[in-house]
């Protein structure tokens, strides 16, 4: 399924994580799919630590969606990030039973 968003040409992680304060339950859709299908994971991750509210679900479930692939980077922010060590178990045990 093609996004609206991912076909813009400034593209930004940032950018469409502001959009998601104010937008729509059919665009927080269309975002979520798109930070899925093109958006950096090791990104994602370090947003992930900052941001709060609506935003911090949409890529919590985007991570989620991503998969496996997260783990590494999830893994890897926990080291550093104590604060964030709970959050990112959380997400490293939703991922791995979804592919149970």
């Amino acid at each position: 399924m093609a996004t609206a968003f991912k076909h813009e040409e400034q593209f930004s992680v940032k950018s469409l994580l502001n959009t998601l304060e104010t937008a729509d339950a059919k665009t927080k859709c269309e975002i979520e799919n798109t930070l899925v299908e093109i958006a950096p994971v090791e990104e994602l991750v370090s947003e992930l630590q900052m941001v709060k509210g609506v935003v911090r679900g949409v890529v919590a479930m985007s991570l989620i969606r991503i998969g496996e692939t997260s783990i590494d980077y999830l893994n890897r922010a926990a080291k550093y990030n104590k604060d964030f060590e709970w959050i990112a178990q959380y997400l490293i045990r939703e991922i791995k039973g979804a592919n149970v």
